[in-house]
């Protein structure tokens, strides 16, 4: 395959994927940013990298967040969320993490493709996203051959900006007003 069709390949995938998404558990997700007093998000590896871009993306909107670990992160409160981005679910850092915010009556969220996990039992909502769609070749199913978790964390960048469409329509913000918050020291 060339990279042009492996590239229409893993969008193929994605549009499928896509289609799987939960929209009351997303709707849920949105509700629960909109009323957490500030917003922890943390990931690791590559759903760490998406994860950021959501923080990012969240703070241009006017909410209170933080990433984990970020020297400038404040102590965190009832009220406020946490939301992680684990495929597994079982990331023991981002367990651990989970168990203390839980424990401290921060609300915990969790992006996954595992609703039965360790992380997922301790969160207040979960969004389930698929990571990998299979495809009928000589009558057996097999798997899209992207690496590891590529389906799931390329779906949860894609779906973190979605959610922030929707959050830009239910508080009548748009890319000027966004922009206003825009980092200028860079």
């Amino acid at each position: 395959m060339s990279v042009q069709e492996y590239t229409r390949s893993i969008l193929s995938e994605l549009e499928q994927n896509a289609q799987k998404i939960d929209e009351d558990q997303a709707m849920q997700l949105i509700a629960r940013i909109r009323s957490a007093g500030h917003i922890f998000l943390q990931g690791a590896g590559r759903s760490g990298v998406a994860i950021r871009g959501f923080a990012n993306r969240l703070m241009h909107l006017g909410f209170s967040v933080s990433v984990v670990g970020d020297i400038s992160s404040p102590r965190a409160r009832p009220g406020d969320l946490l939301i992680i981005g684990s495929g597994s679910g079982e990331t023991g850092s981002l367990k651990s993490l989970a168990q203390k915010a839980a424990e401290s009556g921060v609300g915990v969220a969790l992006v996954t493709m595992k609703k039965d996990s360790s992380i997922a039992r301790l969160a207040g909502s979960i969004l389930v996203l698929p990571g990998a769609v299979t495809k009928e070749n000589d009558h057996n199913l097999v798997p899209f051959s992207q690496p590891m978790g590529s389906a799931f964390e390329q779906l949860c960048f894609i779906t973190y900006d979605a959610i922030v469409l929707e959050l830009m329509a239910q508080l009548g913000e748009t890319s000027k007003t966004m922009a206003a918050r825009h980092a200028d020291l860079e």
